[in-house]
């Protein structure tokens, strides 16, 4: 699957999972929903119950920027088959950016997300967006050769 192919069926999926690395080397994997806006993805914290409003992927995000996002489809026929991975640096913007750079930023993200769920034009995320810059798009289909890793 080429760069564009990868780009493509991530930005349709509707949901990924995004992985993020404490400082002891200990991965964090959560489903989120979210947006793409070329090598951009935005995902944000929203309404949905939380255990804690001090998530982990935010504080392990804050001390290890590395991040992957894996979107992917499976089927009972497994020729459908596909996964496409996300590789970048993903940084936090707070919702409570008035006045500053990062308030078109952070409005941007989240008209993405809106375009993209209908939950989030009744009710728009109001927490932290996190920003991930892709630096590497991998993909595999079942219908191609080879294995991507």
């Amino acid at each position: 699957m080429d760069g564009e192919e990868a780009r493509g069926r991530f930005g349709e999926a509707r949901v990924a999972r995004l992985a993020t690395v404490d400082a002891e080397g200990r991965p964090h994997l959560v489903p989120v929903v979210f947006a793409r806006d070329g090598d951009r993805v935005v995902t944000a914290v929203d309404r949905k119950p939380k255990r804690s409003l001090r998530l982990r992927r935010l504080h392990n995000i804050a001390v290890n920027p590395a991040v992957c996002l894996l979107a992917d489809v499976y089927d009972e026929d497994w020729n459908q088959l596909w996964w496409v991975r996300a590789d970048g640096g993903a940084r936090a913007v707070p919702p409570d950016v008035s006045g500053t750079p990062e308030q078109h930023e952070y409005a941007a993200g989240v008209d993405l997300l809106r375009r993209k769920y209908p939950q989030y034009r009744e009710q728009p995320p109001e927490g932290p967006l996190i920003v991930v810059t892709v630096r590497h798009w991998t993909g595999w289909l079942a219908a191609s050769d080879g294995d991507p890793e």
